[in-house]
């Protein structure tokens, strides 16, 4: 090449590069953004694993042009109003647990769990490739949300008792702090359900307000204090087999976001979730074996007790979805893959962890 022509491509490229640079720019814009959650900062398992993870991650995906700020509970926006203040845009943004809004439509339950629903793997499973994201995401539309998975808890626990618990007349009654969709298990069974927040359960537990208060499993309930007031601490949790919880974003701020951001979005929902349960998975044998050391009287609830919630809830999905379509479309998704996976987990997974239980508590 002649040095003339040479310079004279040199000179084009600079001056591409000049041309590039401003759409580059453009392509990523400065985007602040605030975040409240459903809980207080002082659970460093959904709160720092879930919230404060996903928004560093996004951060630093961005280099720091898409910021999200987070807020505990009640700094900006109660901890039980975040799809209210993300579907008004109050916020563009919020961390929170889809079956607290059950009350708007009983269909939010499945965005984070329903009774006797599946295990934390099958139901992201379900989530991300088994249709479950499609048909929710469907169904937030009408509340102007997007659901992003960002945290799951794991298998939890089924609470925290003055007295014990062993049939279906003594739940009779029995005032509970007890979350979502589960409630109307429990007042079938004869309790009488109560939605209290988290920061808000130890006081009304203390008080007396309320008999009895699930949340999630030992290592947030010790950090919560509820074996002081409650000593009788049962499981499983039936109501919450697998609990996702979700960044519910804005429709209108989501669908204005560049298409990277809304990928960094989701990426970083993804590396929340997994954060969050193997945190779980770290934290709360540890916090089970000081609950127990320190006093706290460990059930399981009795067959009939687990038959009789089985039935009821059976029974009262049925006839939510007979006059509710958007509940029945959910329901039949989720119903068709949990139990197509759980034959497989029968066969493999079950098999082999009832093995290691076995070898590795002699």
């Amino acid at each position: 090449m002649k040095r003339r022509q040479f310079i004279q491509a040199a000179g084009l490229g600079v001056a591409g590069a000049a041309i590039a640079a401003p759409a580059i720019a453009q392509s990523s814009p400065e985007v602040k953004w605030r975040m409240p959650a459903s809980w207080p900062k002082s659970l460093d398992t959904i709160y720092g694993g879930g919230v404060e993870t996903m928004c560093k991650a996004v951060s630093d995906a961005t280099d720091g042009k898409f910021q999200i700020q987070p807020f505990a509970a009640g700094e900006i926006v109660p901890g039980l109003a975040i799809v209210d203040a993300v579907q008004n845009g109050t916020v563009e943004i919020g961390h929170t647990a889809s079956y607290y809004y059950f009350g708007k439509d009983p269909t939010f339950g499945f965005g984070t769990s329903v009774p006797f629903g599946p295990n934390a793997r099958i139901n992201q499973a379900w989530w991300t490739e088994g249709g479950g994201s499609d048909v929710l995401n469907e169904f937030y539309k009408k509340y102007n949300i997007r659901g992003i998975l960002a945290g799951n808890t794991g298998c939890q626990m089924g609470g925290w008792f003055r007295k014990e618990i062993n049939t279906v007349d003594d739940l009779k009654g029995v005032k509970m702090r007890i979350g979502g969709w589960a409630g109307k298990i429990m007042q079938k069974l004869g309790a009488v359900p109560q939605q209290i927040a988290g920061g808000d359960i130890y006081p009304a537990l203390e008080k007396g307000t309320i008999d009895a208060a699930e949340w999630i499993g030992p290592y947030d309930d010790e950090k919560l204090g509820f074996y002081k007031v409650a000593p009788h601490y049962y499981a499983p949790g039936w109501w919450e087999g697998g609990s996702m919880l979700f960044a519910f974003v804005n429709l209108d701020k989501w669908n204005a976001l560049p298409k990277h951001y809304q990928s960094v979005l989701e990426q970083a929902g993804h590396f929340a979730n997994t954060t969050m349960m193997a945190r779980y998975d770290k934290l709360n044998p540890q916090a089970l074996r000081r609950l127990i050391a320190g006093g706290t009287k460990l059930h399981v609830f009795s067959t009939a007790i687990m038959d009789a919630s089985y039935k009821a809830t059976m029974e009262l999905h049925a006839e939510t979805a007979a006059g509710n379509e958007s509940f029945k479309k959910v329901n039949e998704s989720l119903m068709a893959f949990t139990k197509n996976t759980y034959q497989w987990h029968r066969l493999a997974e079950n098999t082999y962890d009832q093995f290691m239980m076995r070898a590795m508590s002699s």
